[in-house]
């Protein structure tokens, strides 16, 4: 069985991006920014020039904001081939339509076409790879690679397909932080991946809120401004809190709300069986020094 991870010759070598939608091009845009040569591939022709058109106006932009380690930018191509717009490639991303069978296909021709040591990486924000690899010969360098809206939101998350090699996931953390990217290993297959579930989470309360009269959007939008203004992450926040408090509170929002997930309040009642009741006690998610 061949062993994957990043190509030692991938500084040499371009990138390949096979959509050429709102996302592949902003994937696209990073990579240039970063130094790296990118070929793009897409049927439309129109996409095709739309998508060069963006790299070129806004590869400035990425740079500085990503302030990747290269300062020189690379260059981007476009093509109606995708034979073409694979060969040579060190990493080729997907990102066509959210479609299960369209990626299945895709996943299918990519293991043909592209080099023997190229890794591929499904952008999908909701389909993990494993449902993708079904046609493929080889699933160990199969991975999903989540990004955001580029640049502000340079975290990308990194999901096996269940049968990935660990090198490929152990070289792109490596890697991707080069381009200014900040990648986030998914460490089991997660629906949403990690932040999308913290997210719909959210969404979800802060719709309920509006929709049961509690407050109107434009409250809660500003209630929001204010608490996520010091920047003080949610694991931070409860351990500042006292896990013994936040349990406490889960208990209660549990009792008046039948069906919330017990998981949450199991990991919580462990953390205080065990004397971690965060700050005050010196340790909690984090270790750190009592709070006076």
């Amino acid at each position: 069985m061949t062993t994957y991870t990043v190509p030692s010759d991938a500084d040499d070598r371009p990138i390949a991006i096979d959509g050429a939608g709102t996302i592949g091009r902003k994937i696209a845009t990073a990579y240039v920014a970063g130094g790296s040569d990118v070929r793009i591939f897409d049927l439309s022709e129109a996409q095709r020039a739309a998508a060069r058109d963006y790299v070129h106006e806004h590869v400035g932009h990425f740079s500085a904001t990503l302030s990747p380690d290269r300062s020189q930018t690379g260059r981007v191509t476009v093509c109606d081939d995708l034979d073409e717009a694979v060969r040579g490639a060190w990493m080729v991303v997907e990102a066509v339509s959210e479609k299960i069978e369209l990626k299945q296909a895709t996943f299918a021709l990519l293991d043909e076409l592209a080099e023997a040591d190229a890794i591929l990486a499904s952008n999908s924000s909701s389909i993990p790879t494993s449902q993708m690899v079904d046609k493929v010969k080889r699933p160990q360098r199969v991975l999903n690679t989540h990004y955001y809206m580029l640049p502000d939101m340079s975290a990308v998350e990194l999901m096996s397909c269940g049968m990935t090699d660990e090198g490929v996931i152990h070289g792109l953390m490596q890697k991707i932080p080069r381009y200014g990217l900040v990648p986030f290993r998914v460490r089991r297959e997660s629906d949403g991946f990690i932040f999308n579930r913290i997210w719909a989470a959210i969404k979800r309360e802060c719709l309920m809120v509006v929709q049961e009269g509690v407050a109107t959007p434009e409250d809660v939008d500003a209630m929001w401004k204010i608490f996520t203004a010091p920047g003080i992450p949610p694991f931070r926040f409860m351990d500042q809190v006292g896990l013994d408090v936040v349990l406490d509170i889960e208990e209660h929002y549990a009792s008046l709300r039948p069906g919330l997930p017990e998981a949450p309040r199991q990991l919580l009642r462990r953390l205080v069986d065990e004397g971690r009741l965060g700050a005050k006690s010196g340790r909690g998610f984090y270790s750190d020094p009592p709070v006076a």
